[in-house]
């Protein structure tokens, strides 16, 4: 049975959890332990954990973290940070955790996918680019916390990736990061209308109604959210919650085939 996943999105930076706007002004929202416990309780679909350090401060995965991730977590976790070779991937695997996410290091060597599959299988093997709007009215990718942008042409790289048999592809938009105004359906059309992988889209959820949408224009995807599942109210109190079940009801009754 296929349907679609609402998966919370964890930015870890500083080993603490924090949220962006814009992939700038961090701010800490807590442990990423106990928002993980609270995930459990709320019975969510699936949790993707993202070390925003890693990469760029050029360090290997923070191995311990992740174990303590892992061994708490009791929904598919997603974890990404830090990722250049095979044989991290393979540890990572190793410690509980059911899918890697890649980045920067797939785009700047994209055979780095084969040899990942190889080892944790293509199943486990996610790639998530970061796209920020072009001048021109396209999209292009940034690497490094949206520092780099990448000469690289958005749709050509993705149908690249899909020749690789990646598992799933993550787009997250810079332009709408912790903004909490809704989707960029022109963004999400353009790369559903492009290929066939699964795809997860994060970047702009300020309410369930804008999953919900998101979900009833795909029927199946993904819809990864950051700040509307850490913060409550007009002053965004921290405070880690998830889909009622009035609304998961909801999403089911027209995204499962």
């Amino acid at each position: 049975m296929l349907r679609s996943r609402i998966i919370p999105c964890l930015l870890v930076h500083n080993k603490g959890l924090v949220k962006t706007v814009k992939f700038k002004d961090s701010k800490y929202v807590g442990d990423p332990i106990n928002a993980v416990k609270i995930f459990n309780e709320k019975e969510v679909d699936e949790l993707v954990v993202l070390d925003i350090d890693a990469t760029v401060n050029r360090v290997e995965p923070d191995y311990k973290m992740i174990a303590h991730l892992a061994a708490e977590c009791r929904m598919p976790l997603c974890y990404g940070g830090g990722i250049k070779t095979a044989f991290q991937a393979r540890k990572i695997i190793s410690l509980g955790v059911e899918k890697i996410a890649l980045s920067s290091a797939v785009i700047e060597n994209s055979s780095l996918v084969k040899e990942i599959a190889t080892a944790v299988g293509s199943q486990s093997v996610v790639v998530v680019l970061d796209v920020k709007k072009s001048l021109f009215g396209g999209y292009d990718v940034y690497t490094h916390n949206a520092k780099k942008k990448k000469k690289i042409t958005l749709i050509d790289f993705i149908k690249e990736l899909e020749t690789l048999r990646i598992g799933e592809l993550v787009i997250n938009s810079i332009d709408n990061d912790g903004m909490m105004k809704g989707f960029d359906t022109k963004l999400t059309d353009m790369i559903r209308d492009a290929v066939s992988l699964p795809v997860t889209f994060l970047g702009g959820a300020g309410s369930s109604n804008d999953i919900i949408e998101l979900v009833e224009r795909y029927k199946i995807i993904g819809v990864a959210v950051g700040s509307l599942f850490v913060f409550k109210g007009v002053y965004k109190a921290v405070l880690i919650n998830y889909l009622s079940p009035e609304t998961k009801n909801k999403i089911k009754s027209f995204s499962t085939i």
